[in-house]
């Protein structure tokens, strides 16, 4: 009875840092599975791209296919901005804190919706792991390197100081335009806040989505990506999902088949004991 109560209050002490909370994952746990995985995915993604050549020579081809398919507006869209100077800083303001967001939405999906947390969190996850492959097979100098006149709109007007120049990026993945990750994780957010408002807010829900959308136009008037790299975005998100659906079913049957072992083998352990018991009497 005392090494029970002594169980208990250790449990108790260790709330919800430790230990699962109706349905919600261990504080702890999940801070360390989310800087692990980015950590790892920022070294990898660092480690890709290194190929210049290669890189511009894909970007040429992609020009090549938006210019046929009538796309390729990536240069008049920076233009564009050039031209309204007062929307410069808020365009650089949003290509550079939507992290914010991203760990605001992380944050709130876990606190108020932990139905669906795990869910979300897995696609994320799905994404840092699928996206890397692409990065390293298909390394893309995005518009600003690739697209003579394209002003590097947040390198010039950088509130971090630190968008690298070409050839000036120590220790980032300067080529790794497609996809373009600044919509992919937007997207992501927009998922996960639909997601969570869409059984008891369904208008509210679609408003999220509104943050992609802004997102592709930064991209793209900062000379940042090209109009295939959003569409490849919203490829990595379907996937993802589609990823972490799977991952889903998969864990949820680990789950079935440990429940039913635990349940089932103590009365067939102990019946098999017994029979053999009655076989030895005899």
């Amino acid at each position: 009875m005392k090494e029970l109560r002594k169980r208990r209050l250790r449990s108790a002490r260790s709330g919800p840092l430790l230990r699962s909370v109706r349905g919600r994952p261990a504080v702890l746990v999940e801070v360390i599975v989310l800087l692990l995985g980015f950590l790892l995915f920022t070294h990898f993604h660092a480690l890709a791209g290194k190929d210049t050549a290669s890189a511009t020579a894909n970007a040429l081809a992609l020009q090549s296919v938006e210019r046929a398919l009538h796309v390729d507006i990536e240069q008049m869209a920076n233009e564009w901005l050039t031209e309204h100077p007062a929307l410069i800083q808020p365009a650089v303001y949003y290509y550079r804190l939507y992290y914010v967001v991203l760990v605001g939405v992380l944050i709130w999906v876990f606190v108020r919706h932990a139905e669906i947390y795990i869910k979300v969190r897995r696609a994320l996850l799905a994404m840092l792991v699928l996206v890397l492959p692409v990065f390293w097979a298909l390394p893309m100098s995005p518009p600003r390197f690739a697209l003579p006149g394209v002003v590097d709109i947040v390198a010039e007007h950088d509130i971090l100081g630190s968008h690298a120049a070409q050839g000036t990026g120590k220790g980032q993945n300067l080529y790794s335009a497609m996809p373009s990750l600044h919509v992919g994780w937007s997207a992501w957010c927009a998922y996960a806040a639909w997601s969570a408002l869409r059984a008891s807010h369904p208008r509210l829900a679609l408003l999220p989505w509104g943050f992609p959308l802004v997102m592709a136009a930064n991209v793209l008037v900062t000379g940042n990506h090209y109009v295939f790299d959003i569409i490849g975005s919203a490829v990595l998100l379907a996937v993802s999902i589609a990823s972490a659906s799977v991952w889903g079913r998969l864990a949820e049957r680990r789950r079935s088949a440990t429940r039913l072992r635990d349940a089932d083998p103590s009365p067939r352990r102990a019946g098999s004991r017994g029979g053999r018991r009655d076989r030895h009497a005899s």
